[in-house]
């Protein structure tokens, strides 16, 4: 995608500080990638490689699991403020207290300017129809920004099975129909699954992170050329991988121009009520 004119929102990506790159439970992703510990990454470096790329927009997540915040919201505040510009937060919030999670999805909306609020629920290793994300969903719908999570299996080493679209997720969409739900990986083993729920459900999105297009599954491809296109989101899972690799390989799609303008911003703005343009 070559001197492409199309603004770019990258979806889901992180700047790790060096202790949550070298975290235990990322061990496998490590070994995927030929490195026993991983070294610290300069901000400079990150606002490189989305210069390069020619990204416009990049959603910078926070993580908070049991044990507390992992990339906390106030980190990644401070990164957006170095770069306004570019950068918009993702917040994410304690799910084990529901009155601190309701406070600080406020807090993150309405003092941060972050435009969604993102938990793992592998981290957590709670199914998103548990009972703790409740108050939180609520809370999102109140403040008017999306929900964001990961699904499919889980690379790093925790359990797997509470990233299963059906029944998890849908219970959620079905219960929470005012709820915008942005759903990362593509759901690999279960692309059906997460494909049907954004089907069903016009406010349930599915974002491409952690993948190149070389690997998005045949019938996902499908989906995005067709019936799915206003469903997708353009999306990295930065640093995991870069930007421009993702891009340049984008024509391999084979997507008309109307569906790369979805794919690439269109549906992002929509689903975080964000302008780009």
């Amino acid at each position: 995608m070559e001197n492409s004119d199309i603004p770019v929102v990258d979806a889901w990506m992180q700047h790790p500080t060096e202790e949550f790159h070298n975290h235990e439970m990322f061990a496998s992703l490590r070994r995927w990638q030929g490195d026993e510990t991983a070294p610290e990454i300069p901000l400079e470096w990150t606002i490189q490689a989305y210069e390069n790329a020619g990204v416009d927009t990049a959603l910078i997540s926070a993580w908070w699991g049991p044990e507390g915040p992992l990339l906390s919201n106030d980190y990644v505040a401070d990164i957006v403020s170095e770069r306004p510009e570019l950068f918009t937060g993702i917040g994410s919030v304690p799910l084990n207290n529901p009155m601190e999670a309701i406070e600080e999805v406020r807090r993150c909306v309405q003092e941060l300017g972050f435009v969604g609020i993102r938990n793992i629920p592998w981290l957590w290793e709670l199914p998103p129809d548990d009972r703790r994300y409740y108050p939180v969903y609520a809370e999102c719908v109140e403040q008017e920004v999306p929900f964001c999570l990961q699904v499919g299996h889980t690379g790093p080493l925790k359990p797997s099975e509470m990233g299963r679209p059906i029944p998890y997720l849908d219970t959620v969409a079905r219960e929470f129909p005012d709820l915008t739900i942005v759903a990362g990986h593509i759901g690999h083993p279960w692309t059906a699954e997460m494909m049907a729920l954004a089907t069903k459900y016009e406010n349930v999105y599915i974002d491409t992170s952690a993948y190149k297009p070389k690997r998005y599954p045949d019938e996902f491809v499908e989906f995005l050329r067709t019936y799915g296109r206003e469903n997708v989101l353009f999306g990295t899972n930065y640093p995991m991988i870069q930007p421009g690799d993702c891009l340049n390989s984008l024509d391999t799609l084979d997507l008309d121009e109307e569906t790369k303008e979805l794919f690439l911003y269109k549906n992002a703005e929509r689903a975080f009520d964000i302008s780009v343009v």
